[in-house]
């Protein structure tokens, strides 16, 4: 099913209520770019078996809500571009999301939540991220965001986190303490903008050699603390 309804951009409705997916395997690109799709029920989707689910609902920013607490992602290996750029996103159930059983999860959450700018919460408590290479813009311009719970992430294979929380405006805590970044060679713009955030303990990060601009128009209070704990 991949591009399957790929740049129907005049679609404002899809009826799906009659699709058997229970051999389908890839829906790349399946909604991407729909960008006057208003509502979207897949409550009959059967995923078991679907690997790739990479652009899957990409720039469909006329989409408000979201519900895929019915979704099986235990086979899904490529996430990534996901929802990015869904603007008007302000609901998103992935409640069910659980990566525990995928094997390769090279570049699965990058930019994942890119621009997502209107989602005012997000629950990603089932993440298993322990074999991840890529966050690179994983939650980037998430500005509605007020909370963000990263606690359970595993980060030890992760080589790229460049823009990963950048332009989380109202971003007011997030707990990374326990980062492991050994392995991360790109922390450029990390938590550029990141303008609500007054602490952020980065004290067993292991700096990457493009860390530039890793706090670019943070808040003073911030930087400062930073820099004391390092």
């Amino acid at each position: 099913m991949s591009k399957m309804f790929h740049k129907c951009s005049s679609s404002q409705k899809i009826n799906l209520s009659k699709f058997n997916t229970d051999n389908v395997t890839n829906m790349s690109y399946m909604f991407s770019r729909c960008s006057s799709l208003k509502e979207l029920n897949l409550s009959k989707f059967n995923t078991n078996n679907i690997t790739n689910m990479s652009f899957i609902f990409f720039k469909c920013s006329s989409l408000k809500e979201l519900n895929l607490s019915y979704f099986i992602t235990g086979q899904v290996n490529d996430m990534s571009y996901i929802f990015a750029c869904c603007s008007s996103l302000k609901e998103l159930n992935i409640s069910s999301f659980n990566t525990q059983n995928v094997k390769d999860m090279k570049y699965i959450m990058k930019y994942m939540f890119y621009n997502c700018s209107s989602l005012r919460e997000l629950d990603i408590s089932n993440f298993n991220t322990n074999n991840v290479t890529d966050m690179s813009c994983m939650f980037y311009n998430c500005s509605s965001l007020g909370k963000l719970n990263v606690s359970k992430f595993i980060t030890s294979k992760v080589v790229k986190m460049n823009g990963m929380f950048a332009e989380c405006s109202l971003l007011k805590e997030l707990d990374v303490s326990h980062f492991d970044t050994s392995k991360v060679n790109n922390m450029n713009n990390m938590f550029g903008r990141c303008s609500c955030l007054k602490e952020l303990d980065i004290s067993l990060f292991i700096y990457a050699m493009n860390n530039s601009d890793m706090f670019s128009r943070c808040s003073d209070e911030l930087i400062k603390k930073v820099r004391v704990q390092n």
